[in-house]
Parts: structure tokens; sequence; C-alpha cells
């Protein structure tokens, strides 16, 4: 297995397959160490939790320098991503242990009734190469401090970034089996859901990837969290504030390379406003720097393989074959790496790729719409549902819209993101389960039961 630099093309690193032996001596110390790490109070658990975060922070600029040179995101972006572990590696450990306390539910005066909530076992965690840090550890902080051990089978193209994580973890006293890469393919990730010594699993990716991850789950009774694709909607109304719309809106098509699950995608924006919203931000798409994500002027690095940046132009040139107008962009710069000019497509017909699927790059499609009932309409019109923003300035209104809008998330006149105190995820082919929050650490624990009568019964 090779990583490769996007900016680039050079290679970086080789890495070799875990073999069968490997795998099973893996899954045998996430047993065992479960064992020991479940037993252990959680307050320990939840202060070495935290203690990653300073572990972050004293390597921020070598991490930062890896996520870039492995999947090609913006440097200041990656030390804002390894800043935003920190956090939530925090977040944990000042919270865990209030999230999984007992919680006494009265039914009867003279019985003790309780929810407890217990750790499961070893989870498997699938994750992708967007957010090489975050993605890990926003699942790794809760999942630890519950008292689950984890096996990471993270993306190929950022193995250095799932080796470094495992030794960091290491470094800061996560003992040894509670946290392990594997590096392997697909059908050995399978095998692993499978293995009785595996208790539940979680995914970030694709439907396609997610909806094989849930067969394999459900076929062997194991509870799944999959937090997959978006073709989140951006819907502008009439009354929007167009310059910080469009401004926000640019920030929201093409951060991470405008790779993202919750990426801003379709720009659905009222008649009243149609063009001056189009004329602002087409030209702040047009004013982007693309070029070397280590240099601090550049704002759109490249699409982290090369086959993704294929996948985007062929959806990009299908979109504009079927009547489609480019505005701006619509191609792969002629340069090495793998880079693709921010995109600004215009007249979308229905059942296009830019109108139904989900494109990874910096392609923004516009949509006018009469009025908000056809906004909210083309809206809701997607297999996807996990982030929304609704742009207003009537309060009251962007809250009615938040109900009527479906998706695991609605913004209002605000950047989607995730935030370790809020629950994410998604509805629709977007996936389900939350992660994050007080829900994400609940996930993968047995919430108990507990009822205990006095001997002689209860009067």
């Amino acid at each position: 297995m090779q990583t490769v630099n996007p900016t680039t093309e050079a290679e970086l690193e080789t890495y070799a397959h875990h073999d069968g032996e490997a795998i099973e001596e893996a899954l045998d110390a996430a047993s065992t160490a479960f064992e020991e790490w479940s037993a252990r109070d959680v307050t320990e658990r939840q202060a070495l939790v935290g203690s990653i975060a300073g572990g972050l922070r004293e390597n921020l600029e070598e991490y930062a320098a890896l996520m870039t040179d492995e999947m090609g995101k913006p440097l200041d972006q990656s030390r804002g991503e390894l800043e935003k572990c920190a956090w939530v590696c925090e977040y944990y450990a000042e919270n865990a242990a209030e999230f999984l306390q007992d919680e006494r539910v009265g039914v009867h005066p003279e019985a003790k009734t309780k929810v407890s909530y217990e750790p499961l076992g070893p989870l498997v965690a699938v994750m992708p190469w967007n957010y090489p840090f975050w993605q890990v550890l926003r699942v790794a902080a809760p999942t630890l401090a519950a008292g689950n051990t984890m096996l990471l089978k993270h993306a190929p193209n950022v193995t250095g970034c799932a080796t470094a994580i495992e030794d960091l973890l290491h470094d800061v006293g996560i003992p040894e089996g509670a946290f392990q890469t594997l590096v392997v393919g697909p059908d050995a990730v399978h095998d692993a859901i499978a293995d009785d010594r595996v208790a539940a699993v979680t995914l970030t990716g694709s439907t396609r990837a997610g909806s094989a991850v849930a067969e394999t789950a459900g076929k062997h009774l194991k509870p799944s969290v999959l937090e997959l694709g978006g073709s989140d909607p951006f819907v502008v109304l009439d009354d929007a504030p167009i310059e910080r719309a469009a401004s926000v809106g640019v920030d929201a098509r093409t951060k991470n390379n405008g790779q993202a699950c919750i990426a801003a995608k379709r720009f659905i924006v009222v008649d009243d406003v149609y063009e001056a919203f189009k004329e602002r931000f087409v030209a702040e798409m047009n004013d982007l720097v693309v070029g070397d994500p280590t240099e601090s002027e550049t704002d759109v690095g490249p699409l982290a393989r090369d086959d993704l940046r294929d996948t985007l132009d062929e959806q990009v040139r299908a979109t504009v074959d079927a009547g489609a107008d480019v505005l701006l962009g619509g191609e792969p710069l002629d340069r090495e790496g793998y880079f693709y000019a921010p995109t600004v497509l215009e007249n979308v017909p229905e059942g296009t790729p830019a109108a139904r699927d989900e494109l990874f790059g910096p392609v923004a499609s516009l949509f006018r719409v009469p009025d908000e009932a056809a906004a909210v309409e083309l809206a809701n019109d997607t297999d996807y549902g996990l982030g929304a923003s609704v742009w207003t300035s009537d309060l009251d209104r962007a809250e009615r819209l938040t109900g009527e809008i479906e998706a695991g998330a609605v913004f209002a006149n605000e950047l989607v993101s995730s935030d370790p105190r809020l629950p994410f995820g998604g509805v629709k082919s977007s996936g389900y389960g939350r992660e994050l929050s007080s829900q994400g650490i609940r996930e993968f624990t047995n919430e108990k039961t507990v009822w205990l009568s006095p001997p002689d019964g209860l009067e």
C-alpha cells in the first residue's frame, strides 16, 4: 500500500498489508485489552483521553504537514483540524463521567430503578481520508472514554496519519490493544466485523460503503453507526443577507478543497435575489487562489487522489452535456497534481449528477426557484439528508423552516459544521445514528435497565 502526495504526485511511503495472522493477533489484543480497559474507573479513562489533546498540540506542525502531504488539505486548515481534535478530546475528558453516570428512574417507592451505560467491547471503525485526524478522534475519544476498545481501518491514502494517531495514543498512556490500526482491504474489514470478538462497527464514507458494512453488521447482529454522503442544500431566501450569504457560501463549498460530506453543494436561491447572489458568489469563487496547500495564500489545494479528480470531471461533463451552463471553471487544471478549477454551474437539469449526486470537489450548482415553498421542495428532493443551511433575516421564519427541511442538521445564517457539544449524523441515505455530544458516547454502550426490589417484594 503506497501513499502519494496529491500536489506533486510524488510517492510518499509504502506500507505492508496486515496478513491474516496479524489481524487475528489484533482482534485478540483488542478483546484482551477490553477486559482491563473497561474495568478502569471512567475518571481514569477520560483523563487519558484528555491527555491526547496535549500530544496533538505538541506535535501540531508535524501532524499538519503529514495531513497536507497525504491528502492535500491547505496547511492552515490542517492546523485547525488538529485544534478541533484537541477540543473533542478535552470535551469528553470533562464530560464522559457525567454522560455515563447511572440515571435514576422513579417507578415504585420501594424499588430502585435506573439505567446504566456499560461498554460493549471492541469497535471496528472504518474512516475516510478527508479529515484524517478528526474523523478518527471524534470516534476514538468517546469510544475509549466509554470503556470500549477500537480497531481503526483508515483510508489507504492516509495510512501515515493512521499510524501517527496510533503512536500518539500509546505515547499518552492508552494501553496496547485498546487502539490499533489495521492496514487491510475491504474483505478483511467485513471478516473483522463478523468476528465474535467485535461488538460493533462505525463507518464514515460513501453510501455504497455504508450499505455494505450495514449488511454485514446486520447479518451478525452488531450495532452500527453510519455517517454517509450528502448533497446539502444552501437555501437563500428573498430577505437573506446576500453579501454574507455569498461569502460564507463560497467557504462552505470549497473548504477542504470541496471534499466534505457537509459541504454546501446545491445553492437554491429565490428569484428576487438570484442575480445579486449569483454575481457576488461567482466573483468570490473566481478570486480563490488554487495552488500548493503548503503556501499560506492558497485557498484551494488539489483533490486527494487522481481517481477522485477524474470522477468529479466526469460528473461535471455529464451535467454540462445534459444542458447545464458553466459560469466558471468546469475542468481539471493543466498542471502537476490533482487540481480541479473552482466551478459554478447554472441551469442544472433535473436528474443530472450535479442535481442528484454528491460532487466531492470545488463545484457549486445554482438553482433558481420562485419562492420559499419551491426552495424547501427542492432542498428535500434528494436521497441525502445530512446538513442544510437557510439564509433569511427573519429568525422566526428560519426556525419554522428548520422543521420542514429533511436533514440531520439545519443551520440558519451559518456554515454547517460539527461541534463536540451537539449530536452529528444524517437521515435518509446519509446514514443513521449519532456521533458527538452525550448521544455519541452512548451509541456504543449497553443501556441497561436495572430494577432492584426488596427481598420480600413490593407492597
